[in-house]
């Protein structure tokens, strides 16, 4: 066996000792087999390195103060301090090689300092490196199975201890799960550069992986720019090692050039450390800054935030600093998700600076008290100067509002994703709740679509009523309620005995109770066209009622009960869907309700083509004896699966100019439309409500207090029925609760008109 092979051989066996490159003491043993004078040299030698190398260090001065990490017993310092650089530092934290290269130096090479420290936890002062110089280092802390912790630690390290205008000379196989966390935490206040290394003319294990010699210069705080590299990329090949390089880059300086266009910043606590936003010790009314907070390395938890200075005068305000938690699935309500909304919050708050936190599903299952152990360190780093100790600094919070919780079913659908089923109760009954004369531990059934983000699609309460004799309910699987809303807080998990939830076993559906204030609200608006509706009701002609969007069934339901001369049909897309509101909301067909199991578009279509054509009336054809297939009132209540449309109900589709016509064609003479409008977008509203005025004679909108729903009604024909003749709506209604007549007809007077 020749020299070179018997060598490779040796190495090979030697590093497989090392088994875990963060361990000191594998690292002791290896270099211990290895002896003093057995170098080890990483990716690359002196020769590869030495013309690039000494380009970018780019100093004729000696006294340049380069710091080696993680040096091993690498040539690569005594090849530097022999080029002519005297003030080089060299840390390991295996003090046998430390003692090793002690020992070959110091006669040599006298100057050279040796010091064994972890380079994890320097013990340098801030800015005491002109150049940092790293031969694998990073990527040894980076191993996969260990995480980003390390590596994290390092980096942070190296950022403190260079001086403004240093450099961080990091010699990498450049992975993508080392670049994808180098290159964020050397986003703002730095420029770098990649070179590309030529290769080795010796074979080793790693030949055909190519090394990077990556520069990170230090500038300043404001700095962001795109990160440059000084090769063809083709050269790299196509490789693993090629394509995540390639990938890494290219997703960071999207990044990094959407950024510059002032596209949705979101910093971190380091990039604001440095100032990019300028002095945060100082107050700066209105001043707002979304960040991240935390991280591998730093904390528990990552968390989406924003910082907030009061507009208004802090001598006014009780707090100096405070922090606002935010469940999950309120994050998405107004009052959190809008900029107009947090303003909001920091006015009641009282806090000269408010740091609201995003607490997401990461979080679900620990204590308050553990989240706010984890952020303390955290946001003490964003206090203004006012404040000394993290204690002076209040925790609020937005209640979720549930009181107990039991997930009752979960599936996956093909077409609407996870969907969840609960019961819960509410710590706190409002709204038109506290209308009705019921129990305090009041239960309500939910149905949620995973992809709304929190959004409740129906709520039912449950009520233990004919539960004891109940048929026919597909196992007596329990339902509850659910609203196109988000008042009513997020889905917390509570992990103790419920006993209110728990026996929810015995509990039935309550369909003559409408749970969510947008049902009712849907239901106000028959008042357009109460005179209609008598005198059908009086003819004993039946009127046609088609809803586009099952959900669980619940206004459905309690339009065939409380309304008994509708037809009531409903179109639902999903199949899955149809069985959980038969299965979990005692939703039943009979001769008077039907569902379909279509698209509701669709089925709006072939309802208009089945419709009269224009060359006769309704009355006309139907005292000709011909059937008549057009509806009276048409309910859209769908969510959209698409949350860029800025709409989360309807899909977009469902406001396009094209289909309000259809709608308007399958429509009677004094028919209804109706739409279920979720969005927290004025200008969306608006081109909403404009396109349906193009189509429709008369327009009205019933804007929920409590929710961000807005329901806008549209009617055909000129000759409507001015909101006013509430007692016709009320004789009408055949409610199992007095209480829901009173909250449908205070929806109705609080209808406007958008015809103005």
């Amino acid at each position: 066996m020749g020299k070179q092979k018997k060598s490779q051989q040796q190495e090979a066996e030697l590093l497989s000792t090392l088994d875990d490159f963060t361990s000191k003491e594998n690292w002791d043993k290896f270099f211990s087999i290895r002896g003093t004078d057995d170098s080890f040299e990483w990716y690359a030698e002196w020769p590869q390195l030495r013309d690039l190398l000494l380009a970018q260090i780019n100093s004729t001065e000696s006294e340049v103060q380069i710091l080696v990490p993680g040096c091993g017993n690498s040539r690569l310092s005594e090849q530097l301090y022999d080029a002519g650089f005297r003030c080089v530092t060299n840390i390991d934290f295996s003090k046998v090689v430390i003692g090793d290269m002690l020992k070959r130096n110091v006669r040599v090479r006298p100057v050279m300092r040796w010091r064994v420290m972890d380079m994890t936890s320097m013990q340098f002062a801030d800015k005491s490196f002109d150049i940092v110089l790293d031969k694998g280092g990073l990527d040894a802390l980076m191993e996969p199975e260990l995480g980003p912790t390390l590596g994290t630690q390092y980096v942070s390290e190296v950022k403190r201890v260079l001086k403004d205008g240093g450099k961080f000379i990091c010699l990498t196989l450049g992975e993508s799960h080392v670049l994808g966390m180098f290159f964020p935490k050397f986003r703002y206040g730095w420029k770098i550069n990649i070179h590309l290394l030529p290769q080795k003319s010796s074979k080793s294990s790693k030949s055909s992986l190519r090394t990077f010699l990556v520069v990170a210069e230090k500038a300043s705080p404001t700095t962001l720019q795109t990160i440059l590299t000084s090769f063809d990329h083709d050269t790299l090949g196509s490789g693993d090692q090629a394509r995540g390089f390639i990938e890494a880059l290219e997703t960071e300086n999207k990044i990094r050039t959407n950024w510059s266009s002032g596209n949705d910043i979101l910093y971190s606590l380091e990039d604001l450390k440095i100032g990019v936003k300028g002095d945060l010790s100082e107050l700066r009314p209105g001043l707002r800054v979304q960040l991240t907070l935390g991280g591998p390395g730093q904390s528990r938890f990552c968390y989406k935030t924003v910082l907030l200075d009061a507009q208004q005068n802090s001598d006014e305000c009780l707090y100096h600093c405070g922090v606002f938690l935010v469940p999950k699935t309120r994050a998405h309500e107004w009052l959190f998700s809008s900029e107009e909304g947090q303003w909001m919050v920091v006015e009641s708050s009282k806090s000269a600076r408010l740091i609201m936190v995003f607490l997401d599903g990461s979080h679900t299952d620990t204590s308050s008290e553990d989240i706010q152990k984890d952020l303390s360190p955290l946001v003490k780093q964003l206090a203004p100067a006012k404040v000394e100790d993290a204690a002076q600094i209040p925790f609020m919070a937005a209640s979720d509002g549930i009181k107990e919780r039991k997930v009752v079913h979960q599936v996956t659908s093909e077409l609407t994703g996870q969907i969840i089923v609960d019961d819960v109760v509410y710590e706190k009954v409002d709204g038109q709740l506290g209308q009705l004369s019921l129990s305090n531990d009041l239960v309500f059934r939910r149905l949620t679509f995973e992809r709304s983000e929190g959004l409740i699609q129906s709520e039912a309460l449950l009520t233990s009523e004919g539960s004891q004799n109940k048929t026919g309910d597909n196992g007596n699987k329990k339902s509850n309620s659910s609203s196109k809303s988000k008042k009513k807080g997020s889905q917390k998990r509570n992990d103790s005995q419920l006993s209110v939830v728990d026996a929810s076993n015995d509990l039935t559906v309550d369909h003559g109770y409408l749970a969510s204030s947008y049902h009712s609200g849907i239901i106000s608006g028959f008042t357009l066209i109460s005179s209609y509706l008598e005198r059908m009701a009086s003819s004993g002609r039946p009127v046609r009622a088609v809803v586009i969007g099952l959900g669980a069934g619940l206004l459905p339901m309690f339009l065939r009960r409380s309304i008994p001369f509708l037809q009531v049909e409903a179109a639902e897309l999903d199949p899955v869907v149809v069985d959980i509101a038969r299965d979990y909301f005692s939703f039943k067909e009979d001769d008077r309700l039907k569902v379909h199991v279509t698209d509701g578009i669709k089925f709006v279509e072939d309802v208009s083509t089945k419709s009269p054509s224009s060359n006769g009336s309704c009355s006309e054809l139907e005292a000709q004896g011909e059937r008549i297939d057009r509806v009276d009132i048409l309910i859209v209540d769908v969510d959209s699966p698409d949350s860029s449309s800025g709409m989360t109900c309807p899909a977009a589709d469902f406001v396009e100019e094209s289909f309000l016509k259809t709608v308007k064609d399958s429509l009677s003479d004094e028919g209804l439309f109706v739409i279920n409008l979720v969005s927290r977008s004025q200008s969306i509203k608006e081109v909403v409500i404009s396109r349906m005025k193009g189509v429709f004679s008369k327009l009205f909108s019933l804007q929920l207090e409590e929710d961000v729903n807005e329901v806008i009604f549209a009617l055909k024909s000129e000759g409507h029925t001015s909101p006013e003749p509430y007692n016709q709506l009320q004789k009408l209604l055949n409610v199992k609760h007095p209480e829901m007549n009173t909250i449908i007809i205070d929806s109705a007077k609080k209808i406007k008109d958008l015809n103005g």
